[in-house]
């Protein structure tokens, strides 16, 4: 009965520590102990991350990336899911106590460029990318961002004992989109398919977080935003059918690559004329035209691509209508007859304001204050679909070395992309505090 009663009281004792915001002693500990587990796991992260950027894999086809990190889970003793979404992986750490669920994210995925660079761990890999042989390379930092998913998973399984609450890891394929197949509206892949296999519902978490390493900031510095962070992204697929005829005589056809070029001008008008950009800005770009095999023959149609971009649910549907119905207009004005497809790929993705302010001193202990807000970033991540099954905040971190012109940075995509290294334990810090924080600060009695 006595030791019971000990029991009892000792529970009653850290509980009460964990109440409101866990208490300084708790939250101070377990960032001491981050802080200290990121730099001893530091050369163990930057082997990881070195040999994921020398054997990068392009989206569903992340065989190698996913046994690696299932085989590095488990033997932290987690459990572990693999397959998931094709070759995606989920992890699932137990506190020792009740509280929270919170997840964390990373994807494995690369892209179909070529390295340009003098690394010993340079890719020389290759791939298919719909159908052809590609060089392969991890041009956006993916490798970085499994590495550090690795790093903090192995320093919050060493909590364990003293976690309260839940822990979930999400490894996920094909951010950058399928490599496999062309997305029709009708396939998903990447974060939508984890989440249609119910990632998020067993458990569920009350929060999720993500990172992506930037260049043009300089290395370790966090940039975030509030709200509206990065834009969605939509295909775009025009086809201008007109009649084919001898270009010395158009009048006895319908000439679609006039009516394509009348079709791209006005499709401008489309943000600049007809879409309220007072709140957030919007793009409609056009990257592809084809059409014609021969110099005197005018063709029977032409095909044209493009994205369209925007940071709020209302203007993407307004864009979506004013871009069929300004293609399809001019289209019957020319005589010609337009078909418009627009498959909604990604949806902006958006920071919950009331976690984001929450997380902000964390973000300031993690990056030793380091911490700027961020512009609107046109890319798009599938983040966005965790993002509205549960508060999300996801966040830039800088990799460029901070004694080069920032300006001058090989962006993300590009074949000199270059990732500063000193910056992944920030990542590391970052990842963990973040689910500590917010388990800490959640967690009940």
């Amino acid at each position: 009965m006595q030791l019971t009663r000990i029991a009892q009281t000792c529970m009653l004792t850290l509980f009460g520590a964990l109440a409101g915001h866990a208490g300084a002693d708790t939250l101070e500990g377990a960032r001491t102990h981050i802080a200290e587990q990121a730099k001893a796991l530091e050369p163990e992260l930057l082997e990881t991350r070195r040999d994921l950027h020398a054997h990068p894999e392009l989206g569903n086809t992340e065989k190698r990336t996913s046994e690696l990190v299932a085989k590095q889970l488990r033997a932290m003793g987690l459990e572990v899911k693999t397959g998931v979404a094709r070759t995606g992986v989920v992890a699932i750490l137990k506190g020792a106590l009740p509280g929270p669920t919170v997840a964390l994210r990373a994807d494995m995925d690369a892209l179909p460029v070529k390295e340009v660079s003098d690394l010993p761990f340079a890719s020389k890999a290759k791939g298919t990318y719909l159908g052809k042989e590609v060089d392969v390379m991890h041009a956006c930092g993916h490798d970085a961002h499994t590495a550090i998913l690795l790093s903090a998973a192995k320093i919050l399984t060493g909590m364990r004992d003293t976690l309260p609450g839940t822990v979930v890891f999400y490894f996920q394929p094909a951010e950058e989109g399928p490599s496999d197949f062309i997305p029709d509206g009708k396939n998903t892949w990447g974060a939508k398919m984890m989440i249609e296999e119910g990632v998020m519902k067993s458990p569920k978490p009350d929060a999720v977080f993500g990172l992506h390493v930037w260049a043009g900031v300089p290395a370790g510095r966090i940039a975030y935003r509030a709200g509206p962070n990065l834009a969605s992204s939509d295909d775009l697929r025009i086809k201008i059918l007109g009649k084919q005829t001898h270009a010395g005589r158009p009048w006895d056809g319908i000439d679609p690559i006039t009516v394509g070029a009348q079709t791209i001008v006005g499709l401008q008008t489309v943000v600049s004329r007809r879409t309220d950009i007072s709140s957030y800005p919007s793009v409609v770009s056009i990257g592809t035209i084809n059409g014609g095999t021969r110099y005197n023959i005018i063709p029977e149609s032409v095909d044209m691509s493009g994205t369209i971009r925007s940071y709020d649910y209302g203007i993407r549907q307004k864009l979506h209508a004013d871009v069929r119905q300004t293609v399809e207009k001019i289209a019957e004005s020319g005589g010609a007859k337009a078909e418009v497809t627009i498959i909604e790929k990604y949806d902006p993705t958006i920071n919950d304001p009331a976690l984001t302010e929450k997380m902000l001193p964390t973000l300031r202990w993690a990056a030793k204050d380091d911490v700027v807000q961020g512009p609107l970033v046109g890319g798009a991540e599938d983040f966005s679909f965790y993002a509205k099954e549960a508060p999300g905040l996801f966040v830039f971190l800088g990799i460029t070395p901070k004694d080069q012109d920032m300006s001058k940075a090989a962006p993300n995509h590009n074949p000199g992309f270059f990732v500063d290294e000193a910056a992944l334990v920030v990542g590391v810090r970052t990842l963990a505090s973040l689910a500590t924080d917010y388990l800490y600060g959640n967690a009940k009695p």
